[in-house]
């Protein structure tokens, strides 16, 4: 047991988080038993709660970089938590109710942290001085939806704010469910690459479960997931469309593969794991530059779909086989990107004979994972368990997760 860990009993517990394409609240009830190697999950209800169309304009903004007041971004932050805290309500009726909340909230602004955060941390506080310490290399997360106002409005105990301890140590707080993936996912003879494909796709490579395997899982952000390819539905089709469902658009268009070549080059795509990302770097800005770019090979917006769905599987493709120690054995999808046929396709071409499946073919819903990956992340908080994975975040050591805000019922 870890020195602060308490007896595991069958918990409820409520995960919320809404993802980078802002699309919504997933929301999951379940019930969770056990600790690590023998955690079990059982999912009891789950559901995807649309934003109010204003209030995810604003998010859509603000994470765009518009600027905005203190008093409008507390606005924004209350408005999350009603909405989340709603959410909590809704997923428990018809159910025997939960005792524990763990709510991701919504990010709207994500900085990796420079080269040698971690270890600038690790050699003293002695070195954060009152000036040094405005161009510390620590990188910062902002998760909107406060905890304290999901316990208050629902009467159940929250759990938030999973990032920002891993980040305080020198790590990226990204991505965080590598560590949930390795318990409820791995295989004793094969190697596994998870791959979420939110807004933003993210892998966790989980060797086979034998000798030391937990520190030999490697987990990163690819790159582009949903991002682009929302935005650019909602940009070709004047807003009538926020997404292409199935990839059916893009399927009828065909990809350019010079113009896939050149976006490849991106930095991001070449440096080395661990690494994060977000819509700061592919957001609405990087989408006019790929718009731009296509203008030269007079593409029609069937084609530039083809092309950026394209770019989301190839750069998936090129993180795997530049930064793995070996090729996995099978992928397990998740996320909104594993509805999208089209998509899937292409990562079933460019990875060969590799099996591409979705996680619900092994048992875990696919389309609620992250959601489930946060109530187990809240449930581990409250038993004192680690959260994080360093191997995945960067972070020099393993850390509690979230903040734990009391329900005053």
């Amino acid at each position: 047991m870890h020195p602060t860990e308490k007896v595991a009993v069958p918990t409820r517990v409520i995960g919320l988080i809404s993802g980078t394409s802002v699309d919504g609240i997933d929301a999951v009830l379940v019930e969770i038993s056990g600790t690590e190697l023998d955690l079990k999950v059982y999912l009891l209800a789950g559901k995807t709660y649309p934003y109010p169309s204003e209030l995810r304009e604003k998010i859509l903004a603000v994470g765009a970089g518009v600027a905005i007041s203190m008093a409008e971004l507390a606005e924004i932050d209350d408005a999350i938590a009603q909405v989340f805290a709603e959410a909590a309500q809704n997923i428990q009726i018809g159910h025997q109710l939960a005792t524990l909340i763990g709510s991701h909230g919504q990010t709207v602004y994500h900085r990796p942290p420079k080269e040698g955060a971690g270890n600038q941390r690790k050699r003293g506080r002695e070195m954060l001085t009152p000036h040094s310490a405005l161009s510390t290399p620590l990188g910062y997360s902002l998760q909107l939806g406060r905890g304290e106002l999901i316990a208050y409005l629902t009467g159940i105990t929250t759990v938030s704010n999973f990032r920002v301890a891993d980040i305080a140590i020198g790590g990226h707080g990204a991505p965080l469910v590598p560590r949930v993936d390795a318990y409820l996912l791995s295989h004793p003879e094969e190697g596994r690459c998870i791959q979420n494909i939110g807004g933003i796709g993210n892998v966790a490579y989980i060797p086979p479960r034998h000798g030391d395997w937990l520190s030999k899982i490697r987990a990163w952000d690819t790159g582009p997931g949903n991002s682009l390819l929302d935005l650019a539905v909602e940009h070709l089709s004047a807003g009538a469309k926020t997404y292409d469902e199935n990839g059916n658009w893009a399927a009828s268009g065909t990809p350019c593969h010079p113009l896939v070549e050149q976006w490849l080059n991106q930095d991001y795509f070449h440096l080395p794991p661990p690494k994060s990302t977000g819509r700061e770097l592919f957001g609405v800005t990087y989408l006019h530059q790929c718009l731009k770019d296509a203008q030269e090979y007079q593409l029609n917006p069937a084609d530039i779909l083809a092309t950026l769905t394209e770019l989301t599987a190839a750069s998936i493709v090129h993180s795997y086989r530049t930064f793995l120690p070996e090729m996995p054995q099978r992928v397990l999808l998740c996320g909104g990107g594993s509805r999208n046929l089209y998509l899937k396709r292409r990562l079933e071409l460019l990875l060969a004979s590799i099996p591409v499946l979705a996680t619900d073919e092994v048992g875990l819903n696919a389309d609620f994972k992250e959601a489930i990956a946060f109530a187990v992340l809240a449930y581990w908080r409250h038993l004192g368990i680690p959260g994080n994975l360093p191997t995945a975040t960067g972070a020099p050591q393993e850390v509690l997760l979230g903040e734990i805000h009391q329900s005053q019922s």
